[in-house]
């Protein structure tokens, strides 16, 4: 007999209206103990909402929110066992940074004596690699440093659930990816469930163990980082996780788990069915996706032996670094997006604008699933 896992978060059928408008619709789903989970979609999809209503700043119009196993019906937001990181640190400026991190200590019951709270939030400091900054103030440290204050006084009360407000929005590239890891490292430090709202795939992708895609109030999946990018469940997700050369169309017949679309242009592509997506039927919509890292592209005497080939012609070169990005406009479908790792020494030479090219794929490089 297998033991259910743990879950620190909980919804049961939730939905939140604002008048006539639905913000969120049935949310069904469950956020493991002591895991990183991202709430990820485009701005008005419901993310936002969803994490108001586990801080308790919005109370659902119907359904049942339980946190660690409690249902959070009625409870303040000051009463639950969360804390929040906005965007905006919302740091006291007049305040030290050991005052600002102590501060909700004071609300604690029982309250911890002075010389508690200050033995915690320099605690606090050092699991932010902050330590010896307690007596500054929060002008006088940097963009980062100011985000990892914010982070030291949401942990210092060991809620059982870290909420994060899209937290590294306001960081430049690189620092942004260096707080990353940061958080990555903190959660697996302390080891408590920590919730992320972002709109930035990338963002998620590198940090959680799940993610839940949102969508016009719904979750579409909910997937490892690695499923949603390697089998996404529908157009949505596959267009949404990375980038896909979605090839739409209607279903010709089904194999066993093999789909024959013919697209609008009059030809037919076939793929394997993706994973736990919606059943395709005949003669309905459908789509295949495939990425451009599994797309070939060659001379146009080159013979690419692959099952799929089309010629086109080089519209846009994109020069990434670590590999060079392809958009060839071909007669069969428009325009084919190609991802090219970067050469090695003496091997093809990349192909400039204007070229001409064929690309190729295989049918099992693809994905079909629902329009």
């Amino acid at each position: 007999m297998h033991e259910t896992q743990a879950s620190d978060i909980e919804f049961c059928n939730v939905r939140k209206l604002y008048g006539d408008v639905q913000a969120v619709a049935n949310l069904d789903f469950s956020v493991k103990r002591g895991s990183f989970h991202s709430f990820l979609g485009g701005s008005g999809c419901g993310k936002t909402t969803t994490l108001r209503m586990i801080a308790g700043f919005e109370q659902p119009t119907s359904g049942e929110i339980r946190l660690a196993g409690q249902n959070v019906a009625g409870i303040p937001a000051y009463q639950r066992p969360v804390n929040m990181v906005f965007q905006h640190y919302a740091l006291f400026p007049h305040l030290s940074i050991a005052d600002n991190i102590a501060y909700g200590l004071r609300y604690r019951t029982p309250r911890p004596d002075r010389k508690t709270q200050q033995r915690l939030a320099d605690e606090a400091l050092e699991m932010v690699r902050l330590s010896g900054f307690g007596a500054r103030k929060p002008s006088e440290l940097s963009g980062g440093q100011q985000q990892r204050v914010a982070l030291a006084r949401a942990l210092v009360n060991k809620p059982t659930v870290l909420l994060l407000d899209e937290p590294l929005a306001a960081l430049d590239r690189k620092l942004r990816k260096e707080m990353q890891s940061e958080l990555l490292r903190l959660q697996r430090e302390v080891g408590i469930t920590f919730v992320l709202v972002t709109h930035d795939q990338e963002e998620a992708l590198s940090m959680s163990d799940s993610i839940s895609v949102m969508h016009n109030g719904a979750i579409v999946q909910t997937a490892s980082p690695e499923q949603l990018y390697e089998a996404p469940a529908s157009r949505y997700v596959a267009d949404f996780i990375g980038e896909s050369n979605l090839f739409d169309g209607t279903v010709q017949r089904l194999h066993g788990n093999t789909a024959v679309l013919r697209t609008a242009q009059g030809l037919e592509l076939s793929s394997p069915l993706t994973p736990n997506g919606l059943a395709l039927s005949a003669q309905a919509p459908g789509c295949i996706a495939v990425r451009p890292e599994l797309i070939n592209i060659a001379a146009p005497a080159s013979g690419l032996a692959q099952d799929v080939v089309l010629n086109g012609v080089v519209e846009d070169r994109i020069y990434l670094g670590n590999s060079t990005e392809y958009r060839v406009r071909t007669d069969a479908f428009g325009i084919v997006s190609v991802r090219v790792a970067r050469p090695r020494e003496n091997e093809a030479n990349s192909f400039e604008h204007g070229a001409a090219v064929c690309v190729g794929w295989d049918h099992a490089n693809g994905l079909a699933m629902a329009h």
